[in-house]
This record gives structure tokens, sequence and C-alpha cells, in this order.
């Protein structure tokens, strides 16, 4: 495996990488040694102008073990524009699976490559910033980010409004 870190805003970066894809994206407490291929070093490269708000979607080979499910859900979050998050039960409804909410939830959680599958991008039905394993602080700072970047300014307000509004009322919280 190889291995690039970038210094983020919201911290050190890992880059995990074989000889054809990105295989996971994370902010680990302990960093790996710098590896680099020239796969992760593209990645850290597209990762680098998103932050720098060039670049709303990555281009670079991905690939990561799942389920069918999984993957399917994985793809549909690749979906979601930037700056325009939605709740667990709009993608539900979405993806035709409108009482597989928590399922959803579950697959959204075992995403390795975050911030390129954007499960940073769905929100609780009530609005609330909910479920990204590295800190709902980022995951804050990740949308604010992309609704400045996307000229949205309001977006994350007005999903939340929206989401009180739902008639679902799954509760998952």
């Amino acid at each position: 495996m190889f291995f690039s870190i970038l210094d983020s805003p919201i911290g050190q970066m890992v880059i995990e990488a074989n000889e054809q894809e990105i295989c996971a994206v994370s902010f680990p407490d302990e960093l790996p040694l710098d590896s680099p291929n020239e796969l992760s070093e593209a990645a850290k490269e597209q990762f680098r102008e998103y932050f720098e708000e060039k670049r709303t979607y990555f281009d670079f080979p991905i690939a990561q073990p799942g389920t069918a499910f999984q993957q399917k859900v994985w793809n549909e979050l690749r979906k979601i524009d930037a700056g325009k998050p939605i709740t667990y039960a709009a993608l539900a409804k979405r993806m035709k699976s409108p009482l597989a909410i928590r399922a959803i939830a579950l697959a959204n959680g075992r995403n390795n490559l975050m911030i390129v599958i954007p499960c940073h991008r769905v929100i609780g039905s009530n609005g609330d910033l909910v479920g990204f394993s590295a800190g709902l602080w980022r995951k804050k700072w990740l949308l604010e980010h992309e609704a400045r970047m996307t000229s949205m300014g309001q977006s994350v307000l007005f999903v939340a409004d929206q989401a009180r509004n739902d008639s679902c009322g799954s509760g998952l919280q």
C-alpha cells in the first residue's frame, strides 16, 4: 500500500492507494509513514484543489470492498451535489427503498472514502449533523466549505428546514 499525507484545513488527511485505485481517505490519530505513489500524489493534488475551492468532484479511480447494497448506497452518495446536503429519508426515497433508512445509514458509516464518496452530505431527518466517523466538527466544516464553494450559502439551513417538514418521521438521529 502507498500513503500520501495532506495537511488540510481540517487536519492531516491520509490518502491510501494500491497500484490502481485510491482505497481509503481518513484523518487518523496516528499517521503512517508517508510512502506515496503517483496515484496517491495525484489524489492529494485533487484534494488540495478541493480545499482551495477549485474542485467539487474527484476523478481518480477508487475501490472499496462492500456488499452489493453498500456499493449501491455509495454510488448514490456520489450523485449528491456539493452544497446540497440531503436527509437519510430523502436518500432512501431516491434509492426507492423508503424503509431502508437504517441500512442506508449503516452503509454510509462503512464508507472508507470520505469526501470522495460524500457521506458528509447526508444529515439527520431533523436537520441535525449526525454520523461522521471523522467527527461532526469536520462534517460541519465540509458542508459549510461546499456551500461557500458552490455559492449555496444557506443550503444547510434550507435542508434542515425541509427536513423538519419531512413526513417520513424516521426518527433516525
